[in-house]
């Protein structure tokens, strides 16, 4: 539904918008475009070309019919805005097309005389909010496995290894029949405790940072992937070469985007796709800005790194909780890889964030850049 609508004063056209306005709407950290009577796209600042994903070079041979569905709210908002010369703004917008997934948006739309029939869009993303919301959640279900992993390594480990023992002992004094239950007893005596090692992942320990190439991480688990568990899986790349050094840890690094490919080939390999393909893209954005844990200091997350892949969509009854522990769409999956990438993004001082429907599923990692003084308090 159409939302508040307020008066805005015609002027007189002037054959153009003045300098000085753009170089205002540029400054903007809220996104904005403007678009002409056509609805094709003759201006975009920095916020709205991260929000829209396009640069402005590219958006110029656009038009808001080839982002979006022509059925899109936001076209019976330019409409209004065009026939009454008002300001319009409509709420909790869903911007969804091939080349754009945005929900909870708010949309603002006015009228700009100095172009007849021009309207200028300015959009709030609420997923930001929604993101840091996660993160925090995240994190509080990462200590809650941490303690359940420290009791559990206390209590069960050493009964465990006896139980084991046990078990290796009466292999070599039972028959035949006995010493396959004795073998099953002491293979799930492995399984508890290869699960419980996971589980200590989570503990709570310093990360040792340094100045890490995302690129040479990428490449590194495009290989592992390719030469393993996505061997009939297309991985295709799309890198920004001039990325500054990740603030990070590369060993953990890998560990996040190995997870995450693993999870994406084995989802495109269950759904049987017929031309399954991950994409693996890097770029620099102004990220959001966001306190360390423990620390007064905020970090920028300039650096995006996405991994996406054309498979079935995450079902929605797991979505808002896919990064909570034990919770997993594969029946032999434990729940504790995508609990455990969350924990190391935001050790990094990181978010996550997941963006997913029917043929197009991907998790977006904000991290940040080595500082210039090659030092900061870890998170």
């Amino acid at each position: 539904m159409i939302g508040r609508v307020l008066s805005l004063p015609k002027r007189a056209a002037t054959g153009g918008p003045q300098p000085d306005a753009a170089a205002m709407l540029a400054t903007l950290t809220v996104p904005v475009v403007l678009i002409d009577g056509d609805n094709r796209f003759r201006f975009a600042n920095q916020a709205g070309e991260q929000f829209l994903g396009i640069s402005i070079s590219q958006l110029r041979g656009l038009s808001l019919g080839d982002l979006l569905p022509a059925d899109n709210p936001v076209f019976l908002l330019i409409e209004q805005v065009r026939a009454q010369y008002q300001v319009v703004v409509d709420h909790d917008l869903s911007l969804e097309s091939p080349r754009l997934s945005k929900h909870g948006v708010s949309v603002s739309g006015a009228p700009m005389s100095d172009v007849p029939g021009s309207v200028l869009l300015s959009f709030q993303d609420a997923s930001a909010a929604r993101t840091l919301g996660q993160q925090i959640a995240v994190r509080g279900a990462a200590r809650s496995v941490s303690a359940m992993s420290a009791m559990l390594a206390h209590e069960i480990k050493n009964p465990l290894s006896g139980i084991r023992g046990a078990a290796q002992l009466l292999e070599g004094t039972v028959d035949a029949a006995d010493r396959e239950l004795a073998e099953l007893i002491r293979e799930e005596a492995d399984r508890i405790r290869a699960l419980i090692d996971r589980m200590e992942m989570f503990g709570e320990k310093p990360v040792e940072r340094r100045g890490v190439n995302i690129h040479r991480v990428l490449e590194h688990v495009r290989r592992l992937a390719q030469t393993g568990f996505a061997a009939s899986v297309r991985i295709s790349e799309s890198y920004d070469p001039s990325l500054p050094p990740v603030w990070g840890n590369r060993d953990q690094l890998i560990q996040v985007f190995l997870n995450l490919v693993k999870n994406a080939a084995e989802a495109l390999v269950e759904a049987d796709v017929s031309a399954p393909e991950i994409t693996l893209t890097t770029a620099y954005q102004h990220g959001v800005r966001v306190a360390l844990p423990g620390s007064t200091s905020r970090l920028d997350l300039p650096l995006l790194v996405t991994v996406r892949d054309n498979g079935p969509g995450i079902p929605d009854d797991l979505r808002n909780n896919i990064f909570d522990p034990f919770v997993t769409t594969r029946a032999s999956g434990s729940g504790l890889g995508l609990p455990l990438v969350a924990k190391i993004v935001g050790d990094h001082g990181g978010l996550i964030e997941l963006n997913t429907r029917p043929g197009r599923t991907e998790f977006r990692v904000h991290l940040p850049v080595m500082p210039e003084d090659g030092s900061v308090d870890a998170p």
